[in-house]
Formats: structure tokens, C-alpha cells, sequence
């Protein structure tokens, strides 16, 4: 089957393999399962949420479900990192109505899912009825799959069709405010949910955040959930696995481990992380083979107008290291980083790990270690995954 798959991937359009594959095998999977979603409408039913962005959203995810869970409500999730054997996209609709229908027998009264552009495209979630859309930002990212940003742009707004609430980031306003649904926004200084008006004291930081939390914020409004214990729940939400985790250590220097990938999550993860720094920012990243090739020198870009020192290694390479490593040096070199100045290239990346907290760290400077966060395998020849770590190379690095 995957053979197949790989011959039509190359000989046939996209769209046409969502047509005569994906769009099938989602009906079927409907059916198999009795479309859950649907029936669930039956004696009070399931309301179903759907979260969508390039990032932010298992942060998301975890914060509407945390606040549904404080307030007493019965609710199920798929995100990234809370649904066992879903590795990093969306899972394949038969494992989403799976699920729906294990809400069902259970008596859950609200199913959260976290939904990415190539899942709505293929139709991963054909036949789930999403009563609340949240769309947490909409920026860079995908283009290998997608071509333009307007394609990647209106497959994220398909979450939106036919919702009864649309919650989306209010810079997005124009753009999504007519899609469907009641529009609420979001944001730091404007919206219908503003850090402005709200001020929320989490104990997770960084601007990215915040603007998760309002999402999620508005989204319990939208469900009926007291203000009060919705923003208890959140400003004691205390984080997921690999998202701006800190690796305690007694060399004096701070360890971040963080899931960026995107040009955006990677720009928002170091401005975190800069008031936090009394010495140097180290950044530790890569980027996928296979995959976008345009934000690779972005990235580089960004990491140095906002690091002092530059790793760049690897992360899911898929037989594309060097080609990948050079791209973002030349972001890097671009901003005028100096190659085994303040800026190196190690293709393994625990030695660039091990190079970072062991060499080049001292005590005060802070070092952010992206692209990987939760993930427990890494793609280094396009062929098969082997186990990885990034908290395990930290240990080790630590350890000598």
C-alpha cells in the first residue's frame, strides 16, 4: 500500500489523490463507526471543537481541555503529543472516529481536536461536525505541500465552515470574519478577548502563549464555562512535554527544550527567551528534509537577529543534511553571523548538543533547543526513524 501511495504521490495531483483516496477512506471510515460525531447530537450530544494554526495549537489543545476538566465537564482530545502513536500531523480518520465513537460509549460531553492543514485537505476529518473552530495564527509554513500562502490559507479556513462560533486571532479578522459562524476574536492588544483588558497571570511565558490562553479563554465562554474557573484553570496550566520544558542543570545556564519548527514558533520561542537571558541567547535548530524548502534560510535569518550564537543541526533531515545545513547558513550569514564565531554547523545532533551545553555555554547565557521537543524518533535518511531524544541528548551532554 505505501508503494502505491508513493507511485500516485509522484505521477498524480494532490488533489485528485484526496478525491479518489482520501475522501473514500474517511467515508469509510465514517461508516464503519457510524459517523459518532453526528449521532452524538442525539439527547444533549457532543460538541466538538476544532483547533487549527501553524502554531499554538497542542498548547491550545491542552488549555480547553484543562478548562473543560476543571469545570467538571466529561471530554476526550487528539493533539500532538496526548494521543499515543500519533507521531506529529493529524491521525488518519480511522483513528479519529475511533475515538469519537470511545467519546461516545464513555458519555463525554465535548471532543477536542487538534486539526492540521494536510488533514483538512485530505479529508482526515470528513464527516465530524465541528460546532466551535479555533484558528490560533496563520503564518508561514507547509508551502511544499500547499504552493502558495493563499492555498495554505484557505484550507485552514475549512475548519470554519458551518461552525456555530469561529474564535480566531484578531489579525486575522479580514481575512476569516466572513467564513462562518459567530465571529469572536482574540489577541494581545486588540479583541474580543484581550490580554490588554483580561491580564492573565500564567505560569508559562512567552507572548505566544498568552495569545493560546485567550484563545482558549474565549473558547469557554463560547461553551458556557463561568469566566472565573475557565481562568484559574488556565493560569495554573502549567505547560506539555517539550514545549518551553527547562532542563535544570548546575553549570549556570538555563535549557530550554522547545517544539519550534515554524519560522514564527522559532521567532517567538527566542523573543521569549531574551528577557531571560543575563549572559547570551544560544539557539540549537534545524529544519525537515522533504519539506518546505523556502523557510530554511528564513530561519537561519531569524535566529540570528535574535541569538547570539547559532547551532544549526539536524532535525527529521531525511537524507538532505548538508543541502538543509547550508540554506539556513546562508539566512545566518546573510544577518552577518561568522561561521566558528557565532555561528557552527554540526550535522549530529548530539554532538551539537553536547557542543553547546559543554563548550560554548557559559554561566548566564540561555540556550534553546528547537524542533524536536516531544518528539521520541528522528528521520535522518528518509528511510526509517530511530529513537531520539532531545532530553535524553541533554542528560547525556550534561552528564560528559
Amino acid at each position: 500500500m505505501n508503494l502505491i501511495r508513493k507511485i500516485a504521490k509522484k505521477f498524480l495531483p494532490q488533489k485528485i489523490i484526496n478525491i479518489f483516496y482520501h475522501l473514500p477512506k474517511a467515508f469509510l471510515a465514517n461508516v464503519v463507526y457510524g459517523f459518532p460525531t453526528r449521532r452524538l447530537k442525539v439527547g444533549g450530544g457532543l460538541t466538538v471543537i476544532g483547533v487549527t494554526g501553524t502554531d499554538g495549537k497542542t498548547t491550545t489543545v491542552n488549555m480547553i481541555y484543562q478548562i473543560l476538566k476543571v469545570a467538571g465537564k466529561k471530554v476526550s482530545m487528539i493533539s500532538t503529543i496526548n494521543a499515543p502513536g500519533f507521531h506529529v500531523t493529524s491521525p488518519d480518520p480511522f483513528a479519529v472516529q475511533r475515538l469519537a465513537k470511545k467519546a461516545k460509549v464513555s458519555g463525554d460531553k465535548y471532543l477536542i481536536l487538534e486539526v492540521t492543514s494536510h488533514a483538512l485537505d485530505q479529508y482526515r476529518f470528513w464527516g465530524i461536525k465541528f460546532d466551535v473552530g479555533v484558528v490560533t495564527n496563520i503564518t508561514h509554513e507547509h508551502l511544499d505541500y500547499h504552493k502558495t500562502f493563499e492555498n495554505y490559507l484557505n484550507v485552514k479556513t475549512f475548519l470554519l465552515k458551518n461552525v456555530k462560533f469561529a474564535i480566531v486571532n484578531d489579525n486575522l479578522r479580514e481575512v476569516l470574519g466572513k467564513k462562518s459562524g459567530k465571529l469572536i476574536t482574540f489577541g494581545l492588544d486588540k479583541g474580543d478577548f484581550s490580554q490588554r483588558q483580561i491580564r492573565l497571570n500564567l505560569k508559562i511565558f512567552g507572548d505566544y502563549n498568552l495569545e493560546n490562553a485567550l484563545a482558549a479563554l474565549a473558547c469557554g465562554f463560547v461553551l458556557d464555562i463561568d469566566r472565573k474557573i475557565a481562568q484559574r484553570a488556565l493560569e495554573r496550566f502549567g505547560g506539555i512535554t517539550g514545549r518551553m520544558e527547562e532542563i535544570k542543570n548546575n553549570k549556570g545556564i538555563k535549557i530550554f527544550i522547545d517544539f519550534a519548527h515554524t519560522p514564527n514558533a522559532l521567532l517567538q520561542a527566542l523573543q521569549a527567551l531574551r528577557p531571560k537571558t543575563s549572559g547570551r541567547l544560544i539557539a540549537v535548530f534545524g529544519s525537515a528534509g522533504k519539506r518546505d524548502v523556502e523557510k530554511r534560510s528564513l530561519m537561519g535569518e531569524i535566529a540570528a537577529r535574535q541569538a547570539d550564537i547559532v547551532v544549526v543541526t539536524a532535525e527529521d533531515p531525511r537524507g538532505e543534511i548538508e543541502q538543509i545545513n547550508v540554506e539556513i547558513t546562508k539566512g545566518a550569514k546573510k544577518m552577518g553571523l561568522k561561521e566558528g564565531i557565532n555561528l557552527f554547523i554540526t550535522h549530529d545532533r548530539q554532538k551539537a548538543i553536547s557542543l553547546v551545553v559543554n563548550d560554548l555555554a557559559r554561566k548566564g547565557d540561555v540556550v534553546g533547543i528547537f524542533g524536536k521537543g516531544h518528539e521520541t524518533s528522528m528521520n535522518l535518511d528518509g528511510r526509517k526513524e530511530i529513537p531520539w531524544s532531545d532530553f535524553e541528548a541533554v542528560k547525556k551532554a550534561l552528564n560528559g
